[in-house]
């Protein structure tokens, strides 16, 4: 079934693939995971906005199965919703609890008019099988996912911020279960939990979605489908972000033999042509000259391939040729002038490194602890960086990650303990916030800062491989984008002569290619790296070790691995703890993060307080104890299914059933809570 579908044309272009210049139907199935890639400024944005039907296509046309509700999220902040974070989300159900309100008059009605019992019956089969009975436990399952806590249940929308509201719309999004998602950069405002959990969620969903984004270890774990987006072309790959990779190396490698083949053969016929055109054969010659000539003008519109897989009837729809024959001397010249259909975008040329050698030993701590003199953030191991290695400083937002970077440097001076640098260090810092960019400042005057003794011409053709180009430069740095000031901070950092690199959030607003740029230099860099990053592709491409910090804890933990590693690990516990979890085991009490219900203490009489009671108060204490004691066995239960709940693992279909149970266990010990007040009383 095709739930939407996307026909574009798009104008000739001799550099594209040979289906390019074609309509290419793009057609998206039930369980489609498509993920959009492609530099900065292609048209990702524009495409999913003509498919939400926020924007019209200029040319080609889109169609929608009749009946099919998409959802989209966009990169803006703009959403209108009103009233607090639980209203929101509460109000997707609205249906329901017109269905719920229904079934609470019919039960009214059923102990005086029996008849209305068949029509409660088919009302409530209908309320369970949406959902009716688990709607509280789904809210409150997203939410938590999302990074959101039971506290910010009642805040005001108008509260939040930019990234909260666009968290709000997701978990808004997400509860209403279109059958087509349309994600803008969905992670840009999750911490590395949160998408963890997204990624748990999309892996489960029955849906359709197109996701945009620079998150490839997202897009690894959830596509199944990868469109790359270019200049005039585009390419469908199946597989994941992983698999797109290497299909799309086998295909520039398999497109470049064809074509450099291809190009021998038309050059051999030319050479048979000018030996023949003059000579006993003219006829011969002259004949291929004219289908060569043809031939020529398919290539250039529409590409090697495409004009040499396909017959000549198909290809004249496609291409506009000219009824002249070509001179030898042009048809010659043109068959030279015949580009690689290998698409090479402008890319970084982004060197780093250093000509010396620090000690073996760079980064030691001892008994550190970070923070601020009013604010306590963690505490760290005596942990150690090694020369070559690579550690990724990882945790949610506002953990103190950037402060740790910066203690290091001694721009803040430890709460407690020491850090202990290393010998011969030449230390390059990347600041998230570029604070090392002077706003009022031309893009000249930031390297002429740094080299002073280049001529413009120079730093023209140095800021060219950062792509810069013609009026960028005189640009003010305040006028920049975030990716533009990414990419000037680290033509800066190049310039520096570092074997220790501090990076902080180095790929924030960066595309994909120069993400993968970034990468190949970090897995080729001789010195050390100590990386702060949401950028788990990156994280498990270069990091030897992982710096994780727990804010609930309070503690920074060193796992020597990869994060791919740190993750499988990880999933294992998770996997343990929710098996225990469904067997009903008792779950360890650091995992519980629900709150105990407060019981006071004093209501169990003391032995020798039993001896002076009376008997009625005997008999009273024992029934209190074994009430405290129901209460705490259902406190439990309601623990392990929560914690059931909200594990990615959990299927669909399982969720209604363990919603149910529940709701049923939250009743009874509501009633038992009652009981147990009563008692008191």
């Amino acid at each position: 079934m095709t739930w939407h579908s996307l026909q574009r044309t798009t104008s000739p272009n001799p550099t594209a693939r040979p289906t390019s210049s074609r309509a290419l139907p793009l057609s998206i199935e039930k369980g489609s995971r498509l993920g959009i890639v492609g530099p900065n400024g292609v048209g990702k944005t524009t495409l999913l906005r003509i498919l939400a039907g926020e924007d019209e296509a200029s040319t080609g046309t889109v169609t929608r199965t009749r009946g099919v509700r998409s959802g989209y999220l966009s990169q803006e902040a703009d959403f209108k919703m009103t009233g607090t974070l639980w209203d929101a989300c509460y109000s997707v159900f609205d249906e329901l609890i017109r269905l719920q309100n229904e079934l609470h008059r019919l039960e009214d009605l059923m102990a005086t008019d029996p008849e209305v019992i068949e029509q409660y019956g088919k009302l409530q089969e209908d309320f369970e099988r949406r959902g009716g009975y688990t709607y509280d436990t789904r809210i409150k399952q997203v939410l938590t996912g999302l990074g959101f806590s039971a506290e910010d249940y009642t805040l005001s929308l108008d509260h939040l911020s930019g990234g909260q509201r666009t968290r709000a719309f997701l978990a808004r999004l997400l509860l209403s279960n279109p059958d087509l998602l349309l994600l803008d950069e969905p992670t840009n405002h999750l911490d590395i939990r949160a998408v963890e959990w997204l990624e748990g969620y999309l892996n489960q969903w029955e849906g359709a979605a197109i996701i945009v984004s620079h998150d490839r270890y997202f897009l690894d774990k959830v596509s199944n489908v990868i469109f790359e987006m270019l200049p005039g072309a585009y390419e469908t790959y199946n597989g994941n972000y992983t698999s797109y990779l290497k299909q799309r190396e086998e295909r520039i490698a398999r497109r470049q033999e064809v074509f450099e083949s291809e190009k021998e053969k038309l050059n051999k016929e030319m050479e048979y042509i000018r030996k023949n055109v003059a000579g006993q054969n003219v006829l011969q010659a002259k004949g291929k000259l004219k289908r060569l000539s043809r031939l020529i003008q398919a290539i250039e519109q529409i590409g090697m391939e495409a004009a040499l897989n396909q017959k000549w009837i198909e290809t004249a729809s496609e291409v506009s040729v000219t009824t002249s024959i070509m001179s030898v001397e042009e048809a010659g010249r043109r068959i030279n002038a015949l580009r690689s259909p290998v698409r090479t975008l402008p890319n970084l040329h982004l060197r780093l490194g250093s000509q010396k050698r620090s000690g073996d030993l760079v980064v030691r701590t001892k008994n550190l602890e970070v923070g601020f003199p009013d604010k306590f953030l963690f505490k760290t191991p005596d942990i150690e960086l090694r020369r070559q290695d690579c550690a990724a400083l990882i945790g949610p937002n506002g953990a103190g990650k950037s402060t740790f970077l910066k203690t290091i440097l001694g721009q803040f001076e430890p709460l407690a303990g020491e850090v202990i640098l290393g010998s011969s260090l030449h230390i390059g810092y990347f600041a998230q916030a570029h604070e090392g960019l002077n706003p009022e400042n031309t893009l000249l005057q930031e390297i002429d800062s740094v080299m002073p003794n280049w001529l413009p011409g120079q730093i023209r053709d140095y800021l060219g491989k950062y792509l810069f180009s013609g009026d960028d430069v005189h640009k003010k740095v305040g006028m920049l984008s975030g990716g533009e000031r990414g990419r000037l901070a680290l033509s800066k950092l190049a310039l520096q002569d570092t074997n220790l690199l501090l990076l902080d959030e180095p790929t924030n607003h960066l595309d994909i290619p120069s993400q993968e740029v970034l990468e190949a230099v970090l897995e080729d860099y001789e010195g050390t790296v100590l990386l702060i990053t949401h950028d788990r592709y990156l994280v498990d491409a270069v990091a030897t070790q992982i710096w994780e910090i727990d804010t609930e804890e309070a503690h920074l933990i060193a796992f020597k691995g990869t994060y791919s590693e740190l993750r499988a690990e990880r999933e294992q516990k998770e996997y343990e703890a929710f098996m225990a979890a469904r067997k009903g085991e008792p779950r360890d009490s650091k995992s519980d993060t629900r709150a105990s219900t407060a019981l006071p203490k004093g209501n169990s009489a003391s032995p020798k307080s039993k001896q002076a009671i009376s008997k009625e108060e005997r008999k009273r204490v024992a029934q209190l104890q074994e009430l405290e004691n129901k209460i705490a066995e259902l406190e439990a239960t309601l623990a392990n299914l929560s914690s059931q709940l909200e594990s990615p693992m959990v299927k669909p279909d399982e969720v209604i059933k363990i919603g149910k149970e529940y709701n049923r266990v939250q009743a009874e010990m509501d009633e038992k809570l009652a009981e147990w007040e009563r008692m008191q009383g």
